[in-house]
């Protein structure tokens, strides 16, 4: 028998035993537990209009690069609440043949930046640091994208941006998820009146049915078609964001914004059970954090123990636990920090070290005089492309909270992001909350800070398994490893393995948080025997994710229920 053929039967087994343990508790997540297959090409996106535009783009001939750019323009004006221009963040590529790249396109500080900037005398101010034109760091979007179809791209660059275009300028029906989204962060847009003119009916929420169109939006996407990068960082986008800060005392520069550039890295990579993984490195810690997870629990017979057991929980609680200790020590921008352990940290043997203090029987406990990090916000989108040749992009970016800062460019039709939150507030601080201002993710000129994207794709013996990634802020690593678990580890399908319950430690607060319909009351009886402390939430995450059949040569998407989501292949 071979390998992918014991998988398929395993996952039949794996599929019944799941949906029995579904059964245990009510799951709103409804739907077919068979992931939608496609034997060319495919896209997942959080938004079906983007999800086609990059079929499209697909089945024009384009790679999944190409697909990868049309669906993230496209998600800039379909799904403002993460989709952007204004944002930045990571892309890794795996090529059929050849080397994989990362593409770091996070945000920078501006020039006059500095670790003090949140604070007002002695006090800290968060919304200084979260919510006003300080908070918006340098976008990298535009200069990611397009650094990716210069080395990958095969469609010309202005064909790729051109649905966005159109989306924008031609508008387009909202349906029920966004009308609401809108309706809801309506009030927190009070105070910026471009965004009100850009996301409501003069002052009024849209309604489902409702053309939501952005004419400033299209003439800029226009400008950055026509122009690349200087259509955004240069010229009248540029001039339009100099001036929105300059009169609200903001800090981001022309100088800032010409200065901009992307950041050509290699991913970091692992093993777990003979997969090879491949993810970003920092300035993300989603990368390492995962891989460093993996390489601890690769020492646990999980499968044995098996997926939703307290056993198996508590063994993943306690591996998350340590990797999130670690990324607040330890991780941050390389170009500031050059004495980061990664090796060490994605290391097989500090594994070992880690995994000899874990007590089966007991939970470990994270000191309150320990140290944690400002709050990130978890309105990030996701998506993943695979082409015809096997070529595969995992590519997660976000504006920070839901609509960024929710400040919207006057005349340019697009949302600013507040990323510099994610810098620690200030040195030393020390709140009721248990934030401190470790060294190495202070705010200072030209530094990117720490992040927990982590966009990842997956291979076996040389050929492509899986691309997957969520949105979540801090939850987005521990979201990613549970996708991984459950097709590695639980032989689950790939829609089944989206669909299985979730949970996620960090470290400080020391507290597992679990949806809701995720543990059985026996299993959290034994969890709170062994001293975890549990709080049930609603959701996490998001998941898109493609799974490839090597044996059948077919391509499997899942569709993340918990939020808008779409696979869409041909």
């Amino acid at each position: 028998m071979t390998f992918l053929t014991r998988r398929r039967v395993l996952r039949v087994i794996a599929g019944t035993v799941a949906a029995a343990w579904v059964a245990l508790a009510p799951t709103p997540l409804v739907g077919s537990t068979q992931p939608i297959r496609a034997r060319q090409a495919m896209v997942v996106s959080q938004d079906d209009l983007a999800s086609r535009v990059g079929d499209q783009v697909l089945r024009d001939g384009g790679n999944a690069v190409d697909a990868a750019i049309a669906t993230a323009f496209a998600l800039a004006v379909t799904y403002p609440t993460a989709g952007n221009i204004g944002g930045g963040g990571f892309l890794v590529y795996r090529p059929a043949t050849g080397d994989p790249v990362a593409y770091d396109f996070r945000e920078t500080a501006p020039a006059a930046a500095g670790p003090t900037m949140f604070m007002r005398g002695r006090e800290y101010d968060a919304r200084v640091h979260h919510s006003s034109h300080l908070a918006v760091g340098v976008p990298g979007t535009v200069a990611g994208l397009h650094l990716a179809w210069t080395e990958h791209g095969s469609l010309p660059w202005e064909r790729l941006i051109d649905p966005a275009v159109a989306l924008a300028r031609s508008g387009f029906v909202l349906r029920d998820a966004l009308a609401r989204s809108l309706a809801a962060v309506l009030p927190e847009m009070a105070e910026y009146p471009a965004s009100v003119a850009q996301f409501s009916k003069e002052g009024q929420p849209y309604r489902v049915g409702d053309t939501l169109r952005q004419p400033d939006l299209a003439l800029t996407l226009s400008r950055i078609a026509l122009q690349g990068p200087a259509g955004f960082y240069e010229g009248r986008t540029a001039d339009l964001i100099a001036a929105e800060m300059a009169a609200n005392g903001g800090i981001v520069t022309q100088a800032d914004l010409a200065g901009y550039r992307v950041v050509r890295r290699t991913p970091i990579t692992g093993t777990y059970r003979g997969y090879d993984i491949m993810t970003m490195p920092p300035v993300s810690s989603g990368g390492a954090a995962v891989l460093q997870m993996l390489n601890v629990l690769e020492g646990f017979d999980l499968a044995a123990s098996g997926s939703g057991s307290a056993a198996t929980t508590h063994l993943i609680i306690e591996a998350m636990r340590r990797a999130y200790a670690d990324r607040a020590r330890y991780l941050g921008d390389p170009a500031f920090n050059t004495g980061m352990p990664i090796e060490r940290l994605i290391s097989k043997a500090y594994a070992d070290e880690l995994r000899v203090t874990i007590d089966p029987d007991q939970a470990s406990v994270s000191s309150p005089d320990s140290f944690s990090w400002p709050a990130e916000g978890e309105e990030t989108t996701h998506l993943s492309v695979v082409d015809g040749a096997r070529n595969a992009v995992s590519m997660t970016y976000t504006l920070e909270q839901g609509y960024g800062s929710k400040i919207t460019v006057p005349g340019a039709g697009f949302l600013l992001n507040n990323e510099m939150g994610d810098f620690n507030p200030a040195p030393g601080l020390t709140t009721a909350t248990g934030l401190i201002g470790t060294g190495p993710n202070l705010a200072e000129p030209g530094k990117r800070m720490l992040s927990s994207m982590t966009p990842t794709i997956v291979a076996r013996d040389g050929r492509l398994v899986m691309v997957t990634g969520s949105p979540g802020g801090r939850t987005i690593i521990n979201t990613v490893l549970m996708t991984i678990l459950n097709v590695i580890d639980f032989e689950m399908n790939i829609q089944e393995a989206v669909d299985a319950p979730r949970l996620h430690h960090q470290w400080l607060p020391d507290e597992t948080r679990y949806e809701r319909w995720g543990l059985s009351p026996d299993t959290l009886a034994l969890l709170l025997q062994r001293g975890h402390r549990m709080v049930e939430i609603g959701v996490q995450g998001a998941v898109s994710a493609i799974y490839y059949d090597a044996e059948e040569d077919v391509l499997e998407g899942a569709e993340d229920r918990r939020r808008t989501s779409s696979a869409v292949g041909f």
